[in-house]
């Protein structure tokens, strides 16, 4: 187990977040333990993981802090499944503004209609 304190974590995280791939690290704040960080793969093998990552993956898409594609891959699961679990709990997949979405409708329907032959 690796211990850094919170000014530590400031100036370097990279190196916690390297260390936290292979062991546990506490960051300290204060003089008392406040976070500890682990790498996902580390976790490997609990039974609810796969559980995790599909509810860490759907929230960090919720929060557009990562696209469909990479939620999918946190998952484990096709980029089809998450489109699949997103549509389930009412999670927008595009948020348009009504301009938007119409030229993107538009947009669609061109590339659907048969090109006009000579």
């Amino acid at each position: 187990m690796q211990t850094i304190n919170v000014r530590q974590l400031k100036s370097n995280p990279s190196t916690a977040l390297r260390d936290a791939r292979s062991e546990l690290v506490v960051v300290m704040n204060r003089d008392k333990p406040d976070a500890v960080m682990i790498g996902l793969n580390q976790l490997q093998g609990l039974t609810d993981m796969t559980h995790v990552r599909q509810a860490m993956a759907v929230s960090l898409f919720q929060d557009r802090l990562m696209s469909v594609t990479a939620a999918a891959k946190l998952a484990g699961e096709s980029t089809a499944d998450m489109l699949s679990r997103l549509a389930k709990l009412g999670i927008a997949v595009a948020d348009y503004d009504g301009a938007t979405l119409a030229a993107e409708v538009d947009t669609a329907a061109q590339w659907l209609t048969p090109a006009a032959t000579h």
